[in-house]
């Protein structure tokens, strides 16, 4: 096989050949790798082709947006404070005039403090379903045999109604094992951090809704501790997925680095 003229690295299928072995220069100073049995070498991958690139960059970056989301977050929770508070206060009777300005900056903090949540939020979703559908590819590489849905669902999955509430887990889980030393993992980190992620989208559904029908001071006040508690799990589940894509980069980083695979023949 070549490309542009070139021969192409017999083991890792990747990079032009270099040496009189048909190796590139990366796999000609790479530990030789672990033989693959002939039953599984020879069966054509299930999900197409699959290349390693690296996840560290995307991973990195993944991580620190979702550290931007959890900052946003704690912003949030002050606010949601701050709002319950001033609205207590006037469910209570203080109708006073300085009162009535302090309603109305925090109202205003409230707008911002959404308005900063969902910025945080887009940003870290972009980089996030790059890093993951890379991290997915990569999965195939070490197993090409070891996931439940097709590749297609890494991104698509979080959009579909119903499915989204558990495709993304499965996949997760697949590349985890697929990129676990011992070819596979604990799932502690991951079912915690997706536990606190549906409890999250449960109940920020149900502090919106509160909080948008709410009319009297006592309501608003009511309301304000609903969204409270979503932005308290929203928080704990941000800093969760940050640690697990940090945690499952280095799996994969750390797999990649004992060697290339050798593609299926």
């Amino acid at each position: 096989m070549s490309f542009g003229g070139s021969m192409i690295c017999q083991r890792c299928r990747q990079f032009a050949a270099s040496t009189p072995d048909g190796l590139c220069s990366v796999c000609a100073d790479a530990p030789a790798p672990a033989p693959v049995p002939m039953s599984v070498g020879t069966m054509t991958p299930p999900h197409g082709p699959a290349w390693l690139r690296s996840p560290v960059g995307l991973g990195k970056a993944a991580a620190v947006l979702l550290g931007v989301v959890a900052a946003a977050d704690l912003f949030a929770l002050w606010a949601d404070i701050r709002m319950s508070d001033v609205a207590g206060a006037i469910a209570d009777g203080d109708l006073s005039e300085a009162r009535q300005s302090q309603a109305d900056s925090v109202d205003a903090l409230y707008s911002v403090a959404g308005i900063a949540q969902t910025s945080a939020l887009v940003a870290a979703i972009v980089v996030y379903l790059i890093w993951f559908q890379r991290v997915r590819v990569n999965a195939e590489v070490f197993n090409p045999f070891g996931h439940s849905k097709k590749r297609g669902w890494a991104v698509g999955g979080w959009f579909v109604p119903v499915v989204n509430l558990w495709f993304p887990r499965r996949i997760m889980l697949d590349i985890w094992d697929a990129s676990s030393p011992a070819g596979r993992g604990r799932h502690g980190l991951v079912n915690a951090w997706w536990t606190l992620w549906i409890m999250s989208l449960v109940a920020d559904r149900a502090g919106f809704t509160a909080y948008r029908r709410a009319e009297t001071a006592q309501e608003i006040h009511d309301a304000a501790s609903q969204v409270m508690f979503a932005d308290a799990l929203d928080l704990a589940a941000a800093v969760l997925a940050s640690l697990v894509v940090l945690r499952l980069t280095r799996m994969q980083n750390e797999k990649a680095l004992r060697g290339p695979v050798p593609a299926a023949v």
